[in-house]
């Protein structure tokens, strides 16, 4: 049964919402996709406080056209040449996180597809979409920052315990 203006009105105003709250999102293709396979990448997202949807491309594009001049042009001139169902993965927190798990849906079923996204309202395709979904995470780049900065303190203590270190066996050796 068909939708209702005042339906589709209140679906368009529920995407205006989300595309003014979002922080990145991911144009997913789910032609042939399981339900299970659906349920499962919900609820990752909805664990990393991300949020899925699936939209009419007419009806994203009139919120996209609503939300007026503010980055997303470009996104509406793509939005059109998207081939396929169109899903999308919102990311409210993290701007990777709905990438990450996209992709690792994708490595599991390969029905679904990452056609693109939004990142920084801009539009990007496909490749820098799944260039961004393989970067470490956040917690894992400041892990590494800190390692690296804690490695000469560490380096330089390890070098002066040698030191002392062999110190207190030649004075061992000696006393034997």
């Amino acid at each position: 049964m068909p939708k209702t203006r005042e339906q589709k009105n209140v679906i368009v105003e529920k995407l205006q919402d989300k595309l003014k709250r979002q922080k990145a999102n991911v144009f997913l293709d789910f032609k042939g996709v399981d339900s299970k396979t659906l349920f499962k990448l919900r609820d990752q997202l909805k664990a990393a406080q991300c949020g899925l949807e699936v939209v009419k491309k007419t009806l994203l594009k009139k919120a996209l056209a609503f939300l007026g001049p503010t980055g997303h042009s470009d996104v509406y001139k793509e939005v059109g040449e998207v081939p396929g169902q169109l899903a999308l993965a919102f990311g409210f927190n993290d701007e990777v996180s709905p990438a990450k798990i996209c992709r690792n849906i994708q490595k599991e079923n390969q029905n679904l597809l990452i056609l693109g996204g939004v990142f920084s309202g801009k539009f990007w395709g496909k490749e820098k979409m799944l260039e961004l979904a393989e970067l470490p995470s956040r917690n894992e780049l400041l892990g590494r920052l800190l390692g690296s900065l804690q490695a000469p303190a560490s380096n330089f203590v390890y070098v002066l315990n040698g030191n002392i270190k062999g110190l207190v066996t030649v004075l061992s050796n000696i006393k034997k």
